[in-house]
């Protein structure tokens, strides 16, 4: 449903509002006919007094003889116009009350239920008001009575201002109405607000949303294009964090597939020809295609290559595998580097006069102490000669040189609270060959899986061996690097940091 979240802001606004107006009518109609009355009240109890104190002043000059019915007549005639008001004065002995204005009088007998105790608490000296004439007057209305004294102080009579409240009531609708009218105004800019927060809150939801779906349609180029400084803003960047990384796992996945693919293609062909060959060479045997003893022998020996060469792609797959999983634990104890490459070397002599290569060992470095895996470290420097011997020309040399590299760089040591400069250098041990190099843009693949050169010289290769090394410098913290100018030279050197705690030379550590 389009437009939810506006229609739903402005229903809250609009309860709340409601509510709110409510309470504050409420209040309002009770407060304002609490102080509407009170102000009245005070304002009749304000007038009846003036008018007891005159009633009183005409009252004593009357005692003193000096005549009051010029005076006190007019002003009793004119007392309601006076006052304006109705006035009724009330006589405590003779249990009458004059009417002022009809001139006429009411017995006490016909006041209703407690006015007759509004008259006795004036006559004891109060300034009174309340309610209980309305139903004689036949209209709501507030009674005040104040006291009338003589000359003696005595209460001679008791003066009662009638005042229908009928202008507090409709003092109380005009206001009720101003606030119906302020709560419908408050409502249309209730509204408003809200399509307008609505709006700021529903556009870069709506923009993330659309990101979000087109990230799930594939596209993980797709950003919210949010900034905003706030709570949406901060959502909005954590999203495209997000994306950038489904984007970096997509494209890891898509790499990894390619290298499943190629892993499966490549090793379907390494297994397809010698397996296709082992077959064909069985079914000619079986099938007496051959009889003379020596065909059937080369196809004994060509069996027997092709499965040696299967057995060692299992063994190499296998050892690979192994390397990579890091739960895989090689032995380590401490060792001497020179011993494991003087054993590679020594291991390789013979292979190498067989092509005519002479293997020249060179250590500047003397005995170096290393803590790592014998067997491992001698397989890593083995495939390397290995490589180099296979593709070193007749009668070329492939050159193995140990040695300290010269640049070093200062490390401040502490020895005996005296502070030392001692230049730590790195371990190199290279392995090169005069063959036929590699090309540039081979180089950054050569230790992938089944990455190898198409050659006469390679047709036993595996494109193994070259990964498996790489895991095992990867597994003793080894760099290793190969350098080619893709004419007649190639170097791979195994790179042991200075920072290495397993590497130390007679003298201690590097």
């Amino acid at each position: 449903m389009k437009h939810k979240i506006t229609f739903r802001l402005i229903g809250y606004f609009s309860a709340v509002l409601l509510l709110f107006s409510l309470i504050a009518g409420l209040l309002f109609w009770v407060l304002f006919a609490w102080r509407t009355a009170e102000i009245h009240e005070a304002e009749l109890k304000k007038r009846a007094v003036s008018i007891a104190d005159t009633l009183s002043q005409f009252s004593q000059r009357g005692q003193k003889g000096r005549g009051q019915s010029g005076g006190y007549g007019a002003y009793m005639r004119f007392l309601d116009e006076i006052a304006m008001s109705e006035v009724w004065l009330a006589d405590e002995h003779a249990q009458t009350i004059q009417v002022c204005q009809s001139s006429s009088s009411l017995s006490y007998s016909e006041l209703p239920a407690g006015a007759e105790e509004l008259i006795a608490q004036v006559f004891a000296g109060n300034v009174v008001a309340n309610t209980e004439f309305s139903p004689l007057l036949d209209v709501p209305s507030i009674t005040v009575g104040a006291p009338v004294h003589d000359a003696a102080g005595n209460i001679t009579a008791a003066v009662l201002l009638h005042s229908p409240i009928n202008g507090i009531s409709s003092a109380q609708r005009d206001g009720i109405v101003i606030l119906v009218f302020c709560i419908l105004t408050a409502l249309f800019l209730a509204s408003i607000l809200s399509v307008l927060l609505a709006r700021h809150f529903i556009r870069p939801l709506r923009k993330i949303g659309q990101a979000a779906d087109k990230v799930m349609k594939g596209d993980y180029s797709a950003r919210t294009e949010v900034r905003q400084n706030d709570e949406i803003g901060a959502l909005a960047g954590n999203i495209d964090g997000l994306f950038v990384q489904l984007a970096n796992v997509e494209e890891e996945r898509k790499k990894l597939d390619k290298m499943r693919q190629d892993f499966v293609s490549n090793i379907s062909h390494e297994l397809r020809t010698p397996v296709t060959v082992i077959k064909g060479s069985l079914e000619v045997l079986e099938n007496g295609l051959i009889t003379d003893p020596g065909e059937m022998q080369e196809y004994f020996r060509q069996m027997s290559s092709d499965t040696a060469h299967l057995q060692r792609l299992v063994n190499d797959l296998l050892e690979l595998s192994r390397l990579q999983n890091t739960n895989f634990k090689i032995e380590k104890s401490d060792l001497n580097l020179a011993d494991i490459l003087k054993e590679a070397v020594r291991s390789m002599q013979r292979i190498a006069e067989q092509k005519q290569v002479t293997i020249l060992l060179e250590n500047e470095a003397g005995n170096v102490c290393f803590f790592g895996d014998y067997g491992r470290l001698r397989q890593m420097f083995m495939i390397i000669l290995d490589n180099a011997v296979k593709f070193a020309p007749a009668d070329s040399a492939v050159s193995v040189k140990m040695y300290y590299e010269e640049k070093g760089f200062r490390e401040e040591k502490e020895p005996r609270g005296k502070k030392k400069d001692s230049e730590k250098e790195k371990l190199v041990i290279s392995i090169s060959d005069r063959g036929s190099g590699i090309l540039p843009e081979e180089l950054p693949y050569i230790f992938d899986r089944f990455h190898k050169e198409r050659s006469e010289q390679n047709k036993s290769g595996s494109g193994l061996g070259l990964p498996i090394a790489k895991q095992i410098a990867e597994r003793h913290q080894i760099a290793i690097k190969c350098e080619s100018n893709a004419r007649d030279r190639t170097s791979f050197s195994f790179i042991f940091s200075p920072e290495m705690p397993d590497v130390m030379s007679s003298e201690g550590i590097l």
